[in-house]
């Protein structure tokens, strides 16, 4: 094949329980993610022929990206769909070339693992592309590395996830959830929101706890019921979003106050997030918030959906 496109998504975090600092930097985490329907596309397709005398096999993969949000995307080694690419490779031992492009739909620093998903997509188009036929296990392995959402956007659906986020287990789940997310002008950096988490509770000589899934949550996404996985949304992480970026606060009151069921920050920020009843409900949520200041546009989306799919 010359070219394979893949469709991923990006998700939500319905819990992001944050636990204390580990040795390695990371945090132990409950992370219940979900999958929604806003979507990047990444199509790994076959380069043009090299210069005369160039050896094919050690060309770099090469990437572009497409869409709006495109000038905030680094198209160097940093980005992680070029990272995720490269771990392909060196798993299996031999040099790989690939161009790479990345339309992008799922907000940049926006809490919505984007950059996790397009890593994702690059590892099933890279796979499909180069003929490996590496089960999905594999690809799993390789995605952990890579970062920890990576693995889920593979997955998709609902599932929780531990240690940092990348030990995953699907969540049984009934029905069709409807939101609104928010998109904030700039993005947000997770590893900075992290390190207010911890200062914060530092500052307020909270111990970080333990983290457990919310039995709540789960019955709630079990049954389907909507209003109680409204109730049931948390995020630890939401308190340090709202201290380095304090509208936030505004936009989240009026997702509130215009009938949302749930309303929190999506993982690090800055997205915000509101479950509502029905997808009409979801559309008259984002006309009537769309204007709020601090935000810069609205989508709406529905979950679960599948991980990084082959597109037909």
């Amino acid at each position: 094949m010359s070219a394979i496109t893949v469709r991923v998504p990006a998700k939500v975090n319905l819990q992001l329980a944050v636990g204390p600092l580990r040795e390695d930097g990371y945090h132990d985490l409950v992370n219940v993610f979900h999958a929604v329907s806003l979507f990047d596309e990444v199509t790994a397709a076959e380069p043009f022929d090299p210069a005369p005398g160039r050896d094919p096999s050690a060309a770099p993969l090469v990437v572009r990206v497409e869409g709006d949000l495109a000038g905030e995307v680094p198209v160097s080694d940093d980005n992680l769909a070029v990272r995720a690419a490269r771990a392909l490779a060196d798993r299996t031992g031999r040099s790989y070339r690939a161009d790479l492009l990345i339309r992008k739909s799922i907000p940049v620093a926006g809490g919505m693992a984007g950059g996790s998903a397009d890593a994702a997509a690059a590892l099933v188009a890279c796979n499909e592309l180069w003929g490996l036929g590496l089960p999905r296990e594999d690809l799993m392995e390789i995605a952990a590395d890579i970062g920890s959402d990576v693995p889920f956007a593979l997955l998709g659906g609902t599932a929780v996830g531990t240690g940092r986020g990348e030990r995953l287990a699907p969540l049984e789940t009934a029905g069709v959830f409807h939101w609104v997310f928010a998109l904030a002008d700039g993005g947000l950096s997770t590893p900075r929101v992290y390190g207010e988490c911890d200062r914060l509770r530092e500052e307020a000589g909270v111990a970080a706890p333990t983290p457990a899934v919310s039995e709540a949550l789960l019955a709630a996404l079990r049954e389907g019921d909507v209003r109680a996985l409204g109730q049931a949304l948390s995020n630890d992480l939401q308190p340090a979003a709202l201290a380095l970026r304090p509208s936030l606060a505004n936009t989240l009151a009026a997702g509130r106050e215009h009938g949302a069921l749930g309303a929190l920050v999506s993982g690090s920020g800055p997205t915000c997030a509101f479950l509502a009843e029905s997808a009409e409900r979801a559309h008259e949520l984002a006309a009537l918030i769309k204007d709020v200041d601090g935000c810069r546009s609205v989508v709406t989306a529905s979950g679960p959906v599948p991980g990084a799919t082959v597109a037909g």
